[in-house]
């Protein structure tokens, strides 16, 4: 057999995992979650048994990570309905109705799990460099969806916040999908840069069930304007979090610089990713001082907050030179405050941050960044004794 392309083999990995990180949730219907809730629970409408969602769940991951076919999946289907006695899957369980709600399921799982693997791989920061373009490709053969077909060969830069309602599939039964493309691609298709996103008219909608009103874009079905596994990425973040603290520090501040750089951490800036960031990583000198476990300097979405709301001139850029502020700027520690230390000053900028370690002695957190005077940098060296 010839070896797998390394591109696809990476796609495959991440659609696998974003499908294994969900958890089991037994439901009546499958709107009782709403938009990215689905890329955190595996749901079977009317599947309301948690043995039999776990059984389920188990036929589509073997689907997906063995690449069985429909009807390989419709045999395991019904062994796990017959044996579990479950007549709630289909109307009257007529094989039409085999066929089709076998079909959802299959198609469904299969297509979301796929464009989030696809979104993990897009949105890695060497990709992103190297292609820094995504075109929506419009592959529905069979009743083509005339608000699809309109946004067929649409390119928009790399993450544009357009992808976030309007990223495939776009509802039930859709094939479209995305591609990168390279600075030279986009010339070469006549381009001199990405188009304009398109100003798509909002439609309302009504849950019958709760009377829950929402707006969605015209030619998305409702529940299906989300990106499937963007909101994945706060558990992608954790995991690798966890692998940072166990790296030598030269690798760790080489990976968080990666990811400070990334796409990722700029949605994060812009509030769209909840939780806490890696910034940085303390210098060892510090670390010591400080004598947390953790060489990793985290940011929590709340502080974030806080500092954009008190400091609105600070932005992305000054953030991605937290790493560097660390590293060559002006080190001070106030009386009795043995766990927190502040910076100032980094490549003729006067800057005055803080970070300090948690009361257990495990983490690191980025408290504070903002712009000061000379003076008010004068006053912290008058007061403060200085480490370095």
């Amino acid at each position: 057999m010839a070896p797998i392309n390394a591109t696809f083999r990476r796609s495959f990995d991440e659609q696998v995992a974003f499908f294994r990180q969900k958890l089991n949730l037994p439901t009546e219907r499958w709107d009782d979650l709403t938009r990215d809730q689905h890329d955190r629970a595996f749901v079977v409408a009317s599947a309301t048994k948690a043995d039999l969602v776990a059984d389920l769940r188990s036929a589509v991951d073997d689907a997906i990570a063995n690449g069985q076919s429909l009807g390989e999946f419709r045999k395991q289907f019904r062994e796990t309905v017959a044996r579990h006695g479950w007549t709630g899957w289909t109307g009257e369980g007529s094989k039409a109705g085999t066929a089709w709600r076998t079909r959802v399921i299959y198609k469904t799982n299969m297509d979301t799990s796929y464009m989030a693997g696809r979104w993990a791989q897009m949105t890695d920061p060497d990709v992103m460099r190297a292609r820094p373009y995504w075109r929506y490709v419009h592959n529905t053969v069979e009743n083509p969806r005339v608000q699809h077909r309109r946004w067929d060969n649409l390119v928009l830069p790399a993450g544009d916040p357009w992808f976030e309602r309007h990223y495939p599939p776009n509802g039930w039964g859709c094939n479209c999908g995305v591609e990168t493309m390279s600075r030279r691609q986009l010339e070469r298709s006549g381009r001199d840069g990405p188009d304009a996103a398109p100003d798509d008219e909002m439609v309302e909608h009504v849950n019958n069930a709760t009377g829950e009103v929402a707006e969605v874009p015209k030619g998305v079905q409702p529940g299906w304007d989300y990106a499937p596994g963007k909101s994945a990425t706060e558990t992608a973040i954790a995991a690798r979090l966890n692998r940072l603290d166990s790296l030598e520090a030269n690798v760790a501040r080489h990976n968080v610089q990666e990811l400070v750089g990334s796409d990722l951490f700029a949605r994060f800036f812009a509030g769209d990713v909840p939780g806490e960031f890696p910034i940085a990583v303390v210098p060892p000198a510090e670390r010591e001082i400080l004598g947390a476990d953790s060489p990793t300097v985290l940011l929590s979405q709340a502080s974030l907050a806080e500092h954009i709301k008190r400091h609105p001139e600070i932005g992305l850029a000054d953030y991605r030179r937290v790493q560097k502020l660390l590293d060559r700027g002006e080190v001070y520690r106030r009386d009795g405050e043995d766990g927190r230390l502040i910076y100032l000053t980094v490549e003729g900028v006067t800057y005055r941050a803080a970070l300090k370690r948690t009361r257990d002695g495990r983490k690191h957190y980025f408290l504070t960044l903002f712009k000061v005077r000379e003076a008010e940098a004068d006053r912290v060296r008058n007061k403060a004794e200085r480490l370095r």
